[in-house]
């Protein structure tokens, strides 16, 4: 039997439309499944592990969500070793880009039904799991700033979740103030001064298909870090557009590194979101947990 953890409210309603199309798939098929709704990330983590603690052969778990819809189910999932199933229905859908799975939910069930599952790494800290990225920074303050916009519905209701990103960038960009930061990686350690971000990475791209580390692989064992340090307004603003087809990588201001063992110090407080939820603003300690994760996918 497969669970079918539903966020109604995903994707400004984007959840609950696509599940009327999936249940319908799934009972024209004749396929064995029970389905549960939820109103946030954070209900569908109460609610999950206990159903996953019945007597009950689960073949998957299939989000029909956002990224944090899937961040909140990730413990669970690991727990039991019961594999992701992603129906992507949010605005940034980082997961799905991430793992080759389509943008449409009959074509992303027909990749869970066809049963291939891939093994892909965890971020983890003291605060909890993330599947695709861990953003610190100004990135993380962009993506807080667009959650809490007019313009992330408009942009949703498009479809555009990398213009409701772009259109964070310039806002973010007016108020936020650069610190230094200190990063260790692997024991080797480094101090950046005028730093912007770090974005850990597990998956090649974030924001609505930023590829921020383009070299990440989610099954490599190793996370990539991306430092973005010592350049002025003007240039951050000029580094985004280069971001979209990782050009970015060749710029004198990004330093990239990568390991299993990564703290990232700023010299004050900063926002650090993984897969979009947050985890905490103080020094944090990253560490890759490799193939700790099944995934259907292409």
């Amino acid at each position: 039997m497969y669970l079918f953890v539903i966020n109604k409210n995903a994707g400004n309603g984007s959840g609950y439309r696509t599940w009327i199309k999936i249940s319908a798939a799934l009972d024209a098929r004749l396929i064995r499944y029970r389905h549960v709704f939820t109103e946030s990330a954070g209900q569908a983590e109460d609610i999950i592990s206990a159903i996953l603690s019945e007597p009950e052969h689960w073949l998957g778990v299939a989000v029909i969500g956002g990224d944090g819809t899937i961040h909140s189910v990730l413990p669970a999932l690991k727990e039991f070793g019961i594999p992701l199933a992603v129906i992507p229905a949010g605005s940034g859908n980082d997961t799905a880009r991430g793992f080759g799975i389509p943008h449409d939910p009959l074509s992303a069930l027909d990749v869970m039904l066809a049963g291939k599952t891939r093994a892909a790494d965890l971020i983890a800290t003291a605060n909890g799991l993330t599947l695709t990225a861990l953003a610190i920074g100004f990135d993380a303050q962009v993506a807080q700033n667009v959650n809490a916009s007019f313009y992330k519905k408009i942009c949703n209701f498009f479809r555009a979740g990398r213009a409701a990103y772009i259109l964070g960038i310039l806002h973010t960009l007016l108020t936020f103030k650069p610190c230094g930061v200190t990063v260790a990686c692997d024991g080797a350690k480094n101090t950046y001064p005028n730093a912007w971000l770090t974005a850990i990475s597990n998956v090649n791209s974030y924001g609505g298909g930023l590829r921020i580390c383009p070299q990440a692989h989610p099954g490599d064992g190793e996370l990539d870090i991306c430092i973005v340090h010592g350049c002025s307004r003007l240039q951050l603003l000029r580094l985004f557009p280069t971001v979209l087809t990782g050009k970015h990588v060749l710029l004198p201001f990004v330093t990239f590194l990568r390991g299993k063992a990564i703290t990232v110090e700023f010299d004050q407080r900063r926002l650090a979101l993984g897969d979009g939820e947050n985890l905490s603003a103080g020094p944090i300690e990253i560490t890759v947990e490799p193939n700790a994760l099944q995934i259907y996918a292409v």
